[in-house]
């Protein structure tokens, strides 16, 4: 951490006047807060003068280097003043101050006000320099005089260390969920901020739904000490042969940042060895990660490839319903007129990837590229011969581990054959032997499992359904983007294939309200909350009607005890209610955006609005009211 890269212009008083110890520290706390450093100038001064207690941080030659470690500072950061006429500071040699430097430093940072009070001692020992600050006519002179001599004493100038960080990061990360929304960014910045906070270099790259962003180069991943992977979905691991790797959830990334960055650090993270996509990973604890956890990122990997497809189509079909006349042909709704019938063919088209893509995709996580085409043609034939959603997820696993056979039989064959075996041999065997399975084991039984779930789920009555709304709206409030709310949200992209429309509209209704809830609770129960929790609310009504439930993650992270109850009782009125009401929605995404595509509109929005409610006055229940001194100690 380089002592130039802490000043700013707005730490910086060049005409400060002869006064106290505890005075000239009150304005070099004052200087720290201008310069955003701090969120509470009284709490730091008293780390500063405890420091101080145990010893005067007057060093001599006119200098004094004040110091102090506390959770208010948000990032590390350097004040400096000049007394041109000098002022008692108890020096150690007796003699006035003249210059004075405060460091602020992270309660968790560990030894960084160290690092910073020695580079800051060795360049301060010249004293021409020390008299060329004295005498700096403004900010920017004393700024550069600052870089010249760190530059001069260590030999990297602000310029070159600049470019040096883009490829010699401490730490390097990837961040990834199934959707690639919320949670991928989330788990980026609470990495970032922590490292920062820390004074760790790290570089995050996140796998998101726009695709790869801030993008790890060769470079980097050489020169970085250890990589974390915060994912439920998978990466591509084949760069980081070699290297230390933690392998993690995402969830770990938004909520332990800290915990990862210091294991990472530690000298004992494992080394990753293994293929461009499996490999025998380990966890953040460098244990062998758990079958559960394997199925599941296989599984959300051809669930992220498959949204596009099912959102996109989906949305599409919704739409040719809404522009058609079901008057001119009833038996053909949806492509009566040609706009609509346009629609439904385009809509049709991309829906129908859905199973191949899903089945293709995880079978690609499990056996790596040569399994991908093995995959599709399983999903594929799950589509067509009845097994729909859960023949394609059997197809993909089957797939995977089919290939992963097929690579150990053909290990023994001659190197000469090695360029053939993932254009011809895993191809050939792949399909033949996964459509053997597929038309003759999977398929039969599974199909005859689908037409009896669809049967009875159309035999339901209203309290059936309703209760089956109720358990589904409040699965998405139970880990908010996470397993359980997966689970529900699957369950409902699998029904939309056998036309249950009734049930997408009760999964997404639930994933709507804890965001909305919490809003409306910081917005009118503003008591209960802190001034940055309200701040954060008014967020949550754009990702609340936008279906992005990840919204109340941070709520539910600082209170999990008031918050996630109150969104569970929300969601499962608010799934129930939808049920009640007869809701159906085509569309497997959207929030508020597809609205004119809901079956029974009103209704939908009297549950919305009672699940909201709902989850608003619980959590004003549960919560206390807030002292204007607890608020502020929450801000720090």
């Amino acid at each position: 951490m380089r002592i130039i890269d802490l000043l700013n212009e707005k730490g910086i008083n060049l005409i400060g006047k002869p006064a106290s110890k505890e005075v000239i520290i009150e304005q070099l706390v004052a200087l720290m807060a201008d310069s955003g450093k701090i969120t509470d100038k009284e709490v730091f001064k008293k780390a500063v003068m405890a420091r101080e207690e145990e010893g005067t941080t007057g060093i001599g030659e006119g200098v004094a280097i004040p110091h102090g470690k506390s959770p208010v500072v948000k990032d590390a950061g350097l004040a400096a003043m000049v007394v041109r006429e000098g002022t008692d500071f108890a020096a150690l040699d007796g003699e006035p101050a003249y210059l004075f430097f405060l460091i602020a430093a992270p309660e968790a940072a560990n030894n960084l006000h160290l690092e910073v009070l020695s580079r800051l001692s060795t360049i301060l020992m010249d004293e021409a320099f020390r008299a060329r600050l004295i005498a700096a006519p403004d900010t920017q002179t004393f700024l550069k005089l600052v870089d010249e001599k760190e530059q001069e004493k260590f030999g990297v100038s602000k310029a070159a260390k600049s470019q040096e960080t883009v490829r010699n990061y401490q730490l390097l990360a990837v961040t990834a969920c199934p959707t690639g929304i919320a949670h991928t960014y989330m788990a980026a910045e609470s990495l970032e901020n922590k490292a920062k906070q820390m004074g760790i270099t790290i570089k995050v790259e996140t796998n998101g739904s726009g695709g790869v962003k801030n993008q790890l180069t060769a470079a980097e991943i050489k020169a970085a000490d250890c990589i974390i992977i915060a994912a439920d979905t998978n990466v591509e691991m084949g760069r980081f042969n070699g290297k230390s790797v933690i392998q993690t959830n995402v969830a770990r990334g938004i909520h332990k940042p800290q915990e990862l960055i210091e294991e990472a650090l530690a000298g004992k993270v494992p080394v990753y060895s293994g293929g461009a996509q499996n490999s025998e990973a380990t966890s953040g604890t460098g244990q062998k990660e758990s079958v559960g956890r394997k199925i599941y990122k296989d599984l959300m990997n051809g669930v992220s490839h498959m949204l596009p497809f099912v959102i996109g189509g989906g949305i599409l079909i919704a739409l040719a319903f809404l522009f058609d006349d079901y008057s001119i042909n009833p038996a053909t709704f949806g492509s009566n007129t040609p706009f609509a019938a346009f629609l439904m063919k385009v809509g049709g088209t991309a829906f129908a990837f859905m199973l191949p893509v899903l089945a293709g995709y995880i079978a690609m996580s499990i056996g790596d590229r040569p399994a991908l085409a093995v995959g599709f043609v399983g999903g594929m034939l799950a589509n067509t011969g009845g097994a729909g959603f859960l023949g394609a997820l059997l197809a993909g696993f089957a797939a995977g581990y089919l290939v992963v056979g097929l690579k150990k039989v053909f290990t023994k064959l001659p190197a000469s054959l090695e360029g053939i075996k993932p254009i011809l041999i895993y191809p050939f065997f792949g399909i033949l032997l996964i459509g053997a399975l597929m038309v003759f084991v999977i398929n039969p039984p599974v199909a005859a499992l689908n037409a009896a779930l669809s049967a009875g789920l159309n035999s339901m009555g209203t309290s059936s359904k309703v209760i089956l709304g109720i358990i589904l709206g409040g699965m998405m409030a139970v880990d908010m983007g996470g397993p359980v709310n997966k689970a529900a949200y699957t369950f409902g992209l699998a029904s939309l294939a056998t036309g249950q429309y009734d049930i997408m509209a009760a999964v997404m209704v639930g994933g709507m309200v804890p965001p909305l809830g919490i809003a409306l609770a910081t917005t009118i129960f503003k008591n209960r909350f802190t001034k940055k929790e309200r701040e954060a609310g008014i967020a949550n009504y754009v990702m609340g009607l936008s279906f992005i439930t990840e919204g109340a993650i941070p709520f539910a992270s600082e209170d999990p005890l008031r918050v996630i109850p109150s969104c569970i009782v929300g969601s499962a009125l608010a799934g129930g209610l939808s049920m009640f009401f007869g809701c159906t929605l085509m569309a497997p995404h959207g929030g508020i955006f597809v609205f004119p595509l809901v079956g029974s509109p009103l209704g939908y929005v009297i549950a919305l609005v009672a699940g909201s409610v709902a989850s608003m006055l619980i959590l004003s229940i549960l919560k206390k009211p807030k002292t204007s001194e607890s608020d502020e100690l929450e801000l720090i």
